[in-house]
């Protein structure tokens, strides 16, 4: 069905975001051998937040992970806390990847970084890329398979995982709804958008806790997910676990689903879509929400809640991301563009409240 040129591919590495290649190989020399001899590097082109390398000796393949250069917000970067998640899921949750190695001794390349095994296969962005040809019930099976791998990640047994003490559960909701809001607060620019309404609407209208608690991705969404080039209907891995911790799944729904840009939605909205969710055959967010909630037993009565907190959050990490690049602590042109991609999210939060769109 798909062939091997549509393995996701790595780039040079963009000016700015350059590795000490010397002090790296004289670090993984213990870990690699004489093959580090031959290392080289390349850069993973997607995502805004921490950077993505691939680690090359000869035929054998790596990924490196580490924070971008000139972020402020530390917690938002945590080699540490994703190297962990990943060491505790490797033998109960297929998708993750294995962890090789995690470093903190910043006199290797200026900052905290951990390597991980590469998953090859093919990583769907903005659009199909061309030559994978889904029908539109291919479509539809291979994208309810992605939410089925979440469901999965939701049913991992904490003390299995050895999880049970990752994160703070109780009042999970109320801190995140909290913590984002002093993070949008920390990072306005005076061409922000005005999000006091939104956050006091969010405030006002938090549901009780789902009851169940379980590991979260927090940052799951179509480009974090790897599928087999062989099948590209299954899903064979899960990356970016940076936000990952142990709290209300429905969190975790709704914070995916705010990437969610179906065929029926504002224009607006679907020309700052980020995958092809609204490509014929994608399901709607309704059956996504009914499929998870059967497949969970968890009741989605609130998901107005959880779907308006779902855009601001993806609002609060656009502004963070502007605001380096407003700053001048990154030059990618990329980060220009959230400024509007920001009154887009904040048009469709106001579109949740008024009750014009449910789901």
């Amino acid at each position: 069905m798909a062939h091997s040129n549509l393995v996701d591919s790595t780039c040079e590495i963009r000016q700015g975001e350059e590795l000490d290649v010397h002090k790296l190989k004289d670090y993984l020399r213990p870990f690699l051998g004489a093959q580090v001899a031959s290392l080289e590097l390349r850069q993973f082109p997607g995502g805004f937040s921490n950077l993505t390398y691939q680690i090359c000796c000869g035929e054998k393949k790596w990924v490196l992970r580490r924070p971008p250069f000139g972020s402020t917000v530390k917690s938002a970067h945590d080699m540490s806390r994703e190297f962990r998640i990943l060491s505790a899921l490797k033998d109960v949750y297929v998708y993750g990847p294995r962890p090789v190695l995690y470093c903190d001794d910043h006199s290797v390349i200026g900052c905290d970084f951990y390597v991980m095994n590469y998953i090859e296969g093919l990583i769907i962005r903005k659009d199909y890329p061309p030559g994978l040809n889904l029908s539109p019930p291919q479509v539809h099976q291979q994208l309810l398979n992605l939410f089925d791998a979440l469901g999965d990640l939701h049913s991992v047994d904490l003390k299995e995982a050895g999880l049970a003490d990752f994160g703070r559960p109780q009042g999970y909701v109320r801190r995140q709804v909290e913590g984002w809001s002093k993070r949008w607060e920390a990072a306005v620019t005076p061409d922000a958008q005005n999000m006091e309404e939104i956050i006091k609407w969010l405030h006002d209208n938090m549901p009780a806790e789902s009851g169940r608690v379980s590991v979260i991705h927090n940052d799951y969404k179509l480009d974090n997910v790897i599928f087999s080039v062989a099948d590209p209907l299954q899903v064979i891995g899960v990356l970016d676990w940076e936000m990952s911790t142990v709290g209300d799944p429905l969190m975790d729904l709704g914070c995916t689903l705010a990437y969610w840009v179906q065929e029926d939605d504002p224009e607006s909205v679907r020309q700052c879509r980020t995958m092809p969710s609204d490509t014929p055959g994608a399901p709607k967010r309704a059956e996504i929400i009914e499929r998870f909630s059967q497949r969970t037993g968890l009741s989605v009565d609130h998901f107005p809640f959880y779907f308006c907190f779902g855009q601001f959050r993806l609002a609060v990490i656009g502004q963070q991301i502007y605001y380096r690049y407003y700053h001048g602590l990154t030059q990618d042109h990329r980060f220009k563009m959230m400024v509007e991609k920001n009154r887009v999210l904040k048009h469709m939060c106001d579109l949740i409240i008024s009750g014009k769109i449910e789901n």
